[in-house]
């Protein structure tokens, strides 16, 4: 098998934001990546861009949406590496607007792919992880599955709470195959998708109820899945570790 020497780290969502960012931390810790992405041109070239920089690095296209694409995603994954030793679900999509006007095709797609999407991923790589009795799931969740996080977040606060309770139920099921599944709930942080979402008002609105007094940075995140996949992280099983700036903790703001 390719890479015999060297744990498999796949990253799903991995050609951008927090997860390419997961993805050079990955790779500075010594695990071959696998940049999962449904837009498979972008996956190359980041993968690519690993090569350059002296790490291992493959692509493979993904669209967390489709069983079909899952299966045949993981399956390539165990018959070229036979392993699959991290799993980091980053895909995810958000839109926001007011609860009474929220559009049920917009719920049932943001659930679709936030959840069934990571449902579907942890339930393939953990089969393959099975086989050889060890396997780090972290799955990428948000503060606004713990709290509500300003107006028009129906779909994607209720998608990232499912994801928390998910990452929960895994982590009680497959303890026993050496696998553990644990979530980080980033609080804001500058990606393509923050900055599409947030206007300026908005942004200064967040940045205030932080005690940090800014949005995060990927490499903080990054830094927190790099310790979730560790060896020093083998007792760390179904939490949920905020990354947000003292956000969840500074309830009452000025008060």
């Amino acid at each position: 098998m390719k890479y015999a020497d060297k744990k498999i780290a796949v990253i799903t969502g991995g050609a951008m934001g927090i997860g390419a960012e997961a993805a050079v931390s990955l790779a500075k810790d010594g695990h071959h990546i696998v940049i999962c992405d449904i837009n498979v041109d972008a996956a190359e070239r980041f993968s690519r861009q690993l090569q350059e920089r002296g790490y291992t690095a493959d692509a493979c296209q993904v669209d967390v949406a489709s069983l079909d694409s899952v299966t045949n995603a993981f399956s390539w994954i165990d018959s070229e590496f036979g392993r699959c030793d991290v799993l980091v679900n980053s895909a995810g999509i958000a839109k926001t607007m007011p609860f009474l006007e929220f559009d049920l095709d917009v719920f049932n797609k943001t659930l679709h792919i936030n959840v069934t999407g990571t449902f579907m991923c942890c339930q393939r790589a953990a089969q393959i992880m099975r086989k050889n009795g060890f396997g780090r799931i972290i799955n990428i969740a948000s503060v606004a599955g713990l709290r509500a996080v300003g107006k028009g977040r129906t779909a994607y606060g209720t998608s990232k709470g499912a994801v928390i309770a998910l990452t929960r139920q895994m982590a009680v099921e497959l303890s026993e195959y050496g696998i553990t599944a644990n979530a980080i709930a980033p609080g804001p942080v500058d990606t393509p998708m923050t900055k599409e979402l947030h206007s300026d008002s908005f942004r200064q609105a967040y940045s205030n109820a932080i005690p940090a007094k800014r949005y995060g940075t990927t490499q903080e995140i990054a830094g927190a899945v790099s310790y979730l996949a560790s060896d020093v992280a083998a007792y760390v099983n179904g939490i949920v570790l905020p990354v947000d700036g003292g956000f969840l903790a500074w309830g009452a703001g000025d008060l």
